[in-house]
């Protein structure tokens, strides 16, 4: 039997081996090819928004994934989570965002929801990824920003891990104080996830529900 293939399109090096787990785990019938592009973050950082430059790249990559014969397409950034809705229009197999799914437990389970970020370049494409979620499914909310000062610095330019946690850990403390529900927007913070379980509000990651989404949409059975 042809096993299905997947492509992975990551801008962030330390998301690889958690997603390679996390489908080994989901769905391991499936061949699993990681392309990686840490440039595209930096250039999306950069520009506060994804470029000309960015959106070609990813465009091209999803092009070249239909034609190694991918059966689907994941997107790893939210950063630039919303490129997808235009490359998507130039293949014809599914492109999937990591954090839709998690967008849409967020709506339906409370009202306040604190999105969760490290990078500025998320804050944006992750609230309204929310907020349209909320419009599609009726649902009325509203989305509040954490915004973790000093933890995408300390993690990337720092090379302290440590440091990024405790900064975020405060952040999600003080989102759990404010939100009904709080999701962690970029998945660099699913490491943080064992140490929220006892939080006074659901803490919630995009990972696992992301991966959760490719069995789904490629009708496998459980």
């Amino acid at each position: 039997m042809v096993k299905k293939r997947v492509v992975v399109i990551n801008t962030f090096l330390y998301s690889v081996e958690d997603l390679k787990k996390l489908f080994a785990e989901i769905v391991p019938e499936v061949e699993l090819i990681n392309v990686v592009d840490e440039s595209l973050l930096r250039e999306v950082l950069a520009n506060d928004q994804p470029s000309i430059g960015v959106i070609r790249r990813i465009c091209l990559y999803a092009q070249q994934a239909e034609a190694m014969g991918a059966d689907l397409i994941l997107n790893q950034c939210s950063s630039v989570s919303e490129v997808v809705d235009i490359a998507s229009k130039m293949i014809s197999i599914p492109f999937l965002k990591i954090d839709e799914p998690m967008a849409e437990i967020a709506v339906t389970t409370g009202n306040r929801i604190g999105v969760v970020a490290t990078a500025k370049s998320t804050m944006g494409p992750s609230s309204r990824l929310v907020a349209t979620t909320a419009r599609k499914l009726n649902r009325n909310v509203k989305v509040n920003i954490c915004f973790a000062e000093g933890a995408y610095d300390a993690l990337l330019l720092e090379q302290d891990k440590e440091k990024h946690d405790k900064i975020l850990m405060r952040t999600i403390e003080k989102a759990c104080e404010e939100n009904d529900i709080v999701v962690l927007a970029q998945g660099s913070m699913m490491s943080l996830l064992d140490k929220t379980k006892d939080m006074k509000v659901p803490v919630i990651c995009s990972f696992r529900t992301g991966v959760e989404q490719v069995r789904k949409v490629l009708k496998m059975q459980s």
